[in-house]
């Protein structure tokens, strides 16, 4: 059976104007995404990762080229459509983990429901699903403390929990590592492997090549150009620990 892809992307350029000068963050960028993959986006400082990490998550458009996300040709669609598309298509986990200061674990992963352009959910709808999520990244038992209650790791698996209370057909993680010690860190990544392993499809920004080795597969860039697209050989493999 052939593989599904999920992300189909042909030519992808991105012109920034500065002053008199065009810089090409992106320089005709062409790969493919299967359902069920997991992969690694890594490059240095001016690489373009980051300008393809805003593209893929339909914060910014191409200036020209293709990216086709879950069937849906991203780059025809108004700032709206993409916001739509966002919410419903996308869970986002970044290194600052994001969570309102004031607000339960269970609400902040609720938050994504209550902008969803698809489905109005009751309260109770919304209640079991975010506790769902919180019991897969194993804080069931938290869902009424607040982020200052939580150590960063568990700060961590709220904004997972919460990446993934619509269902996203990708879950795009910014450097979800950064604020992490080692440990942490590899517990963190344990749960991505696990998500992965049930079938969803992850997509890690990061620098640090120790961590992209619990993917599968990783993407350099450089100048603006996706310069390689490896296999990882020698997986790293985490545990999950509640």
């Amino acid at each position: 059976m052939k593989d599904v892809n999920v992300i189909e992307i042909r030519d992808l350029t991105r012109i920034y104007t500065m002053g008199e000068n065009e810089v090409r963050a992106l320089d005709g960028v062409t790969l493919s995404i299967a359902k069920g993959e997991f992969v690694a986006v890594m490059g240095p400082s001016g690489s373009g990762k980051s300008t393809f990490m805003n593209i893929v998550g339909c914060l910014d458009r191409p200036t020209a080229g293709s990216y086709v996300l879950d069937g849906i040709d991203v780059a025809t669609l108004d700032r709206d459509e993409r916001a739509e598309i966002r919410n419903d298509k996308i869970g986002f986990v970044f290194q600052s983990f994001n969570l309102l200061p004031r607000t339960s674990a269970i609400e902040n992963v609720e938050l994504p429901l209550l902008y969803s352009g698809k489905h109005h959910y009751s309260d109770a709808e919304m209640r079991a699903r975010a506790m769902a999520c919180l019991e897969k990244v194993g804080l069931g038992k938290r869902w009424d403390h607040t982020p200052a209650q939580l150590s960063g790791g568990q700060q961590q698996r709220v904004a997972i929990a919460r990446s993934l209370v619509n269902d996203p057909a990708i879950v795009l993680a910014d450097e979800p590592t950064g604020n992490l010690d080692s440990k942490t860190s590899e517990e963190v990544m344990g749960i991505f492997q696990g998500l992965n392993e049930e079938g969803r499809t992850v997509i890690l920004i990061t620098h640090e090549s120790d961590i992209a080795e619990f993917a599968k597969r990783i993407l350099h860039f450089k100048d603006g150009k996706l310069v390689s697209d490896e296999v990882v050989k020698s997986r790293r493999r985490a545990e999950v620990h509640a």
